[in-house]
C-alpha cells in the first residue's frame, strides 16, 4: 500500500455484482474443469494417497466462482482487499492446488507432483504459511468453514470503520467450500448460527451435496434438510444447483452477491442482510466411469486401470501432470488479478490523501504492527499493577489490564462463550457488538435502521454496532474457530473466554491456530481446584499440562495481578502463535518484587525469593506461587533456606538461554515442584519431588480442597524436608 498523488482520480464503483456471466463457451469450460480432474487423479495416483473425489465432483463449481467471480492476485496472494477463498472439505486439496497452479500463482508442476511428500507446498491438507494462497490450515472437517465467517465478520467490521463515501477500501468477499462432513461436524451449527446473527452478508458458502462420505451413503446417518437448517439461522438458500452446470452454479452466485450487497426484500417486505448457502448436487468422482458416486472414489487413489478409463470417458488426451497451452490459457488470472489489484490501490492510494489519518491507521493494523506508544502502554499497565499491590483473582487482575488495552489498541476485539460475568472479557466502557435493528417509523411505517439496540437475524439491514465485545453464547468450539480466522484476515487481535475445563471442547481450534501460528488469545478463567463448589466437572486437573504440550502455543498460569499484566502484554506482543491465559477464579495474594524481578517476569521463569545459602528450590505457577512463599517462609524459620522460582509460562522459561535458566535453577539444588493438576508434565525439570493433583476434584469449598489436596504450604514444606532428608 503507497501514497500517492490523487488529484486527477476518480473512483470506481463498488464490485460489480450484477453484470454478466464472465464464463467462456462451454467446450472450455469443460475442459477448464477436465483439467482439474486430470491434475487431481494424476496426483493422488502418484502419491498412492489422497481423495480424488470431491476435486472431480466439484470442478465445475471451481470454474465457476474462480473464473466467474473470485476476486484474487496471483502474482500478490496476500494483496489487501482480495476476496478470502476457504477449502473446508480439506481432505480434496487438490482441488485448491490445481487451481493455484493453473491461475498462475508461484506453485509449480513440479510441486503437484510431488504431492503429499516430504518438504512439498503441496501437503496432503492445505496448511496456511506454506502454500502461496492457502487462506487456512483445513482438513479437521467444519474448522474452515468457521474460520470463514471469521474472515467475513472482520471485513464486515473493517468496512464499516474504514469506508468513507466514494471509498470502498474494504469491499470483498468470503467464499468457503464445505461438504456433508463439515456440516455434520457440530461446530458448523455454532459458527453459522452465529453467522446469521450478525448478517454477515458477504459469506457465500458453497455445499457439495454429493450424499457420500468415506463409510458410504450418508442418507443412513446423515438425514437432515441443510437448506431448511441454514434458513432457521436466517441465511438465504439457494438449493437444487446442478454442481455440474457452471453456469447455474454462475447464477447462484450472482444472485448471492447482489443479495449481500443490495439485500433480499422477503414476503414481509423487509430488506434482509444474511450469509448465504448454495446447495450443489454433485456426484463424487465425477467422470469416473466405475468410481463415480461411491465411496471408493471418496478416499483413496482411482487406480491405474480407473485413470486410464477416466481419461478415455473425459477424451482428456495429455499425458499425466500436461495440461495444454490453451487451457493454462483460459485459467490464467495473472493479468486480471494485477489489474484488480492496480485499481484497489489507486483508490487506497486517494483515500490515504482523502483521510491520510484513518490509512495510516489502516495499514498499521493489517500489517499487524502494534501502536508506536505500546511499550509506554505496558509500562502503565505494569506500574499500576505494582502500585496497587491489591490481592485479586487474576480474571479480575486480567480485566484490569484489559481496562488499558482496549481503549489503547482498537484491533483488540474479543468476547466469552456465554461466560462474560465469570471470564470479565469485558473492559470498562466496551460496548457488546450487536446487529442493528430496523425501526418502524411512527408517522410513514416505513422501516429505517435504528441507532442501538438488538434485531432477529433477517429483520435487518445489516450493519453491526461499533462494539468490540462478542457474546459467542455457549459456543467455545465455534468462538475458537472464529478468532482464528479473525486473526487470518488481518486488522484484529481476537480472544475469546471460558473456563478452562471447557477449552477441551475447542481443542482442535487451539491446535489449528497453533499449527497456523496465529495470534490469537485465549482466556480460560476458574484454571484449577481453587474454583470449589462447582466440583470436578468444572475442576481443570491436566489441562494446563495438555495445552503446554501443543506446539507453538505460549500458556500462561500468573500467580498475581502483576504476572497477569505481563502475560497479556506478552500475548499481545506474540506474533508466532496462540496464547493461553489460566487464571484464577479465587483471590491471590499480592507478591512483591524488586524492579529487576518486575522485568524479568517476561522470561517465563524468575527467581522470586532467594536467601542466602539455600538448599533446595521450589518452583510454582499460579496460586501455588504463594503457597511456595508461605512453605519457605515456614522452612526459613527452622533454618533452612530455600529459593522460590515463579514460573509463570513454562513455554517462555523452555525458550531462555541455557546460562539463564541454569542460573534460575541450579543444577547442585534439589528441586520441588508445586501445582495444582497432573504431576506428569513437571519430572522433566529434573524434580526430586512433585506437589501435585493426579486424580478428580471433588465438590467442596476451595479451602477446604486445598487442604484435602495437600495443596497446601504445610505439605510442601514437609515435602522438601523429606528430600533433604533423602
Amino acid at each position: 500500500m503507497t501514497t500517492s498523488s490523487a488529484a486527477q482520480y476518480t473512483a470506481p464503483a463498488p464490485q460489480d455484482v450484477t453484470g454478466g456471466s464472465r464464463l467462456p463457451d462451454e467446450a472450455t469450460v469443460q475442459r477448464m474443469a477436465d483439467s482439474i480432474r486430470a491434475l487431481a487423479m494424476d496426483a493422488v495416483e502418484q502419491a498412492r494417497s489422497g481423495h480424488p473425489g470431491m476435486p472431480m465432483g466439484m470442478a465445475e463449481i471451481a470454474v465457476a466462482l474462480w473464473t466467474g467471480h473470485l476476486r484474487h492476485s496471483p502474482a500478490h496472494p496476500t494483496w489487501f482487499d482480495r476476496d478470502r477463498f476457504v477449502l473446508s472439505n480439506g481432505h480434496g486439496s487438490m482441488l485448491l492446488y490445481a487451481l493455484l497452479h493453473l491461475t498462475g500463482y508461484d506453485l509449480p508442476i513440479e510441486e503437484i507432483k510431488r504431492f503429499r511428500q516430504l518438504h512439498s507446498k503441496t501437503p496432503g491438507h492445505p496448511e496456511y504459511g506454506l502454500t502461496p494462497g492457502v487462506e487456512t490450515t483445513t482438513g479437521p472437517l467444519g474448522q474452515g468453514l468457521a474460520n470463514a465467517v471469521g474472515m467475513a465478520l472482520a471485513e464486515k467490521l473493517l468496512a464499516q470503520e474504514f469506508n468513507r463515501p466514494g471509498f470502498d477500501v474494504v469491499d470483498h468477499f468470503t467464499y468457503c467450500f464445505v461438504g456433508d462432513g463439515c456440516l455434520m461436524e457440530g461446530i458448523s451449527h455454532e459458527a453459522c448460527s452465529l453467522a446469521g446473527v450478525l448478517s454477515l452478508s458477504r459469506l457465500i458458502v458453497l455445499y457439495d451435496d454429493n450424499g457420500i462420505s468415506i463409510d458410504g451413503e450418508v442418507k443412513d446417518w446423515f438425514g437432515d434438510n441443510t437448506p431448511l437448517r441454514f434458513e432457521s439461522y436466517g441465511w438465504n438458500v439457494i438449493a437444487g444447483v446442478d454442481g455440474h452446470d457452471a453456469w447455474a452454479v454462475d447464477q447462484a452466485l450472482a444472485q448471492a452477491k447482489a443479495w449481500a450487497v443490495e439485500g433480499r426484500v422477503d414476503a414481509t417486505g423487509t430488506r434482509r442482510f444474511a450469509p448465504t448457502l448454495i446447495d450443489c448436487k454433485t456426484v463424487i468422482g465425477k467422470g469416473a466411469p466405475h468410481r463415480a458416486g461411491t465411496s471408493k472414489a471418496h478416499g483413496e487413489a482411482l487406480g491405474a486401470d480407473e485413470v486410464a478409463a477416466t481419461r478415455k470417458a473425459l477424451n482428456w488426451t495429455s499425458a499425466p501432470f500436461e495440461i495444454p497451452c490453451d487451457v493454462y490459457a483460459s485459467w490464467d488470472a495473472t493479468a486480471t488479478g494485477a489489474q484488480q489489484q492496480s485499481m484497489w490501490e489507486d483508490l487506497f492510494n486517494a483515500y490515504a490523501e482523502r483521510y491520510p489519518v484513518e490509512a495510516g491507521e489502516f495499514e498499521r493494523r493489517m500489517r499487524g504492527v502494534l501502536p508506536g506508544d505500546w511499550e509506554s502502554i505496558v509500562a502503565r499497565m505494569v506500574d499500576d499493577a505494582v502500585g496497587k499491590a491489591e490481592k485479586v483473582a487474576t480474571r479480575a487482575a486480567s480485566r484490569q489490564a484489559l481496562n488499558y488495552l482496549g481503549p489503547a489498541l482498537p484491533e483488540l476485539l474479543g468476547g466469552s462463550a456465554d461466560l462474560t460475568g465469570s471470564n470479565l472479557t469485558d473492559w470498562k466502557g466496551v460496548e457488546p457488538l450487536r446487529l442493528v435493528p430496523v425501526a418502524k417509523s411512527a408517522s410513514s411505517g416505513e422501516k429505517t435502521q435504528a441507532a442501538a439496540g438488538s434485531a432477529e437475524p433477517g429483520g435487518n439491514r445489516g450493519a453491526l454496532t461499533a462494539g468490540r465485545h462478542i457474546n459467542f453464547g455457549v459456543r467455545e468450539f465455534g468462538m475458537c474457530a472464529v478468532l482464528t480466522g479473525l486473526a487470518l484476515h488481518g486488522g484484529y487481535i481476537p480472544y475469546g473466554g471460558t473456563f478452562l475445563v471447557f477449552s477441551d471442547y475447542a481443542r482442535n481450534a487451539l491446535r489449528v491456530a497453533a499449527l497456523s501460528r496465529q495470534r490469537v488469545v485465549y482466556v480460560f478463567t476458574h484454571d484449577s481446584i481453587g474454583l470449589g463448589e462447582d466440583g470436578p466437572t468444572h475442576q481443570p486437573i491436566e489441562h494446563a499440562s495438555t495445552l503446554r504440550a501443543i506446539p507453538n502455543m505460549t500458556v500462561w498460569r500468573p500467580a498475581d495481578s502483576v504476572e497477569t499484566v505481563v502475560a497479556w502484554a506478552s500475548a499481545i506482543a506474540n506474533e508466532d502463535g496462540p496464547t493461553s491465559l489460566l487464571l484464577s477464579r479465587q483471590g491471590l495474594p499480592f507478591l512483591p518484587r524488586t524492579p529487576e524481578q518486575v522485568a524479568q517476569v517476561n522470561r517465563g521463569g524468575y527467581v522470586l525469593r532467594d536467601p542466602a545459602a539455600p538448599r533446595a528450590v521450589l518452583l510454582a505457577t499460579g496460586s501455588e506461587v504463594s503457597v511456595a512463599v508461605a512453605a519457605a517462609e515456614a522452612l526459613q524459620a527452622e533454618g533452612v533456606a530455600v529459593r522460590v522460582v515463579s514460573v509463570p509460562s513454562t513455554n517462555v522459561f523452555d525458550r531462555q538461554d541455557v546460562t539463564y535458566k541454569r542460573a534460575v535453577l541450579p543444577d547442585n539444588l534439589p528441586r520441588v515442584a508445586v501445582e495444582a493438576g497432573v504431576t506428569d508434565f513437571w519430572w522433566k525439570y529434573r524434580c526430586d519431588a512433585v506437589v501435585g493433583i493426579d486424580r478428580f476434584g471433588e465438590s467442596a469449598p476451595a479451602p477446604d480442597l486445598f487442604k484435602f489436596f495437600g495443596i497446601t504450604a504445610e505439605n510442601v514444606a514437609e515435602t522438601v524436608r523429606m528430600v533433604l532428608r533423602r
